[in-house]
């Protein structure tokens, strides 16, 4: 009887690889504690990207078709939320969970394009290698954009993040702030910092960016270089001159991705400076294997008062 029982009980092993395995099973292990918790009966364990099941083979056939279906749930969406692992190990439908979804954050926030335009960005930067995005404050550019970077970089689709800004802002002069160049840069950095924060773990985001694989630098920076292997956001875009527009368009190399973004009615340069952004568009326009995007008032996601006022202002 003892032997027959001892038959009954099998050991698989399921290799994860290319798979983030923070990401997977979540900061001090807290999804693969949920996981266990639906199969008590079994021994899991892991050993780096090796999987070990043990325990009788129905419950172990059961778990392998389970842990599946969370592995595609995570490469679909790049991460793997509390809500994810319920619904698949529950049994119920969650197709409706990842409409328009473009990943999820570290702490259950599903970051979604949530508008037609939004979607639409969604798109076109799969299409094109070089995207100019425009549009009017509070419409998601800068968001999105570090959203799509982010989501790459999971998938591994490119090697590192670069994100970058021309350091002017309305009113203020870099000279005249106090602290070191890191110090000044940081406030102006501040949007990239934050949506950064709703969609990696902090410990990792930490890691990353120390590492460089995440690289947050003003446009001046990026002279001289070549961009490759890399997704590469210049926001607030209508604040770069003309020399500096064509500065950074050049540094692209032939596996980089360029998302340009900005709102043509900002322009914080001196008055008898062109926006580099306006430039660009009009002389590449007609170029079809370049994107454009213009985003309006109805995209605006801020207060509802935001496209009132935005429309005021254009009609004024």
């Amino acid at each position: 009887m003892y032997q027959q029982f001892l038959c009954l009980l099998v050991e698989k092993k399921i290799l994860l690889k290319n798979i983030d395995l923070l990401d997977l099973f979540g900061e001090k292990e807290k999804n693969l504690k949920i996981i266990r918790s639906y199969f008590s009966k079994l021994k899991i364990t892991h050993r780096g990207e090796i999987v070990l099941i043990k325990g009788k083979e129905d419950f172990v056939d059961d778990f392998y078709l389970k842990f599946n279906q969370i592995l595609n749930r995570y490469k679909l969406n790049s991460c793997l939320q509390e809500n994810d692992l319920h619904f698949i190990l529950n049994d119920m439908d969650n197709e409706f969970y990842n409409q328009n979804v473009i990943l999820n954050g570290p702490s259950g926030l599903v970051i979604k394009a949530k508008t037609k335009n939004q979607n639409k960005m969604l798109e076109m930067s799969s299409k094109f290698d070089l995207l100019f995005v425009y549009g009017p404050a509070g419409t998601g550019k800068t968001y999105t954009s570090v959203a799509i970077a982010v989501k790459a970089l999971k998938n591994k689709e490119v090697k590192k993040i670069i994100l970058t800004r021309p350091a002017v802002e309305s009113g203020e002069n870099l000279g005249f702030l106090p602290g070191d160049l890191k110090e000044k840069l940081d406030p102006y950095m501040s949007p990239l910092y934050d949506a950064l924060s709703d969609m990696i773990p902090p410990t990792k985001l930490k890691k990353l960016l120390h590492d460089n694989i995440i690289e947050i630098a003003p446009l001046a920076f990026m002279r001289g270089r070549t961009l490759d292997s890399a997704f590469v956001l210049l926001d607030e875009a209508q604040n770069a001159t003309i020399s500096q527009m064509k500065m950074f368009l050049t540094r692209m190399g032939p596996s980089a991705k360029f998302i340009i973004s900005g709102d043509k009615t900002q322009i914080d340069l001196p008055k008898n400076q062109k926006s580099g952004l306006i430039h660009a568009i009009n002389i590449l326009n007609k170029e079809k294997k370049i994107g454009f995007l213009q985003l309006h008032e109805s995209d605006v996601i801020r207060h509802k008062l935001v496209q009132l006022i935005i429309k005021a202002y254009n009609d004024e």
